[in-house]
């Protein structure tokens, strides 16, 4: 392979990575913690969407257990944006651990 080889090849590979990065974007993925009370939603580049709060959790003297449960829920949703990520990235690297593309 020569080096017009490689740089095409890099160039192909560079366009992959947008183009997955622009599908995570719009892609999502949602959790939820204390039985659905608290409900998040994640993009594919980690990001939080959106948080649903049940009213009927929303006790003003238990803060600290609705605290524990937005953190539970985008805990979650942030752990599930990542697997998506990299079940995406594996598509382009063909399941290869490349520093800086894979987590």
């Amino acid at each position: 392979m020569n080096i017009g080889q490689i740089m095409k090849q890099a160039q192909k590979v560079q366009e992959q990575l947008e183009q997955v990065q622009e599908e995570l974007a719009r892609k999502t993925v949602e959790s939820t913690a204390g039985g659905g009370m608290v409900h998040v939603t994640a993009n594919g580049k980690q990001e939080i969407v959106s948080i649903k709060i049940s009213p009927e959790v929303v006790d003003p003297n238990d803060i600290p257990m609705l605290e524990d449960l937005v953190a539970a829920a985008v805990n979650e949703a942030l752990r599930s944006s990542r697997e998506l990520m990299q079940e995406e990235m594996k598509k382009i690297t063909g399941g290869l651990r490349i520093p800086g593309l894979t987590t």
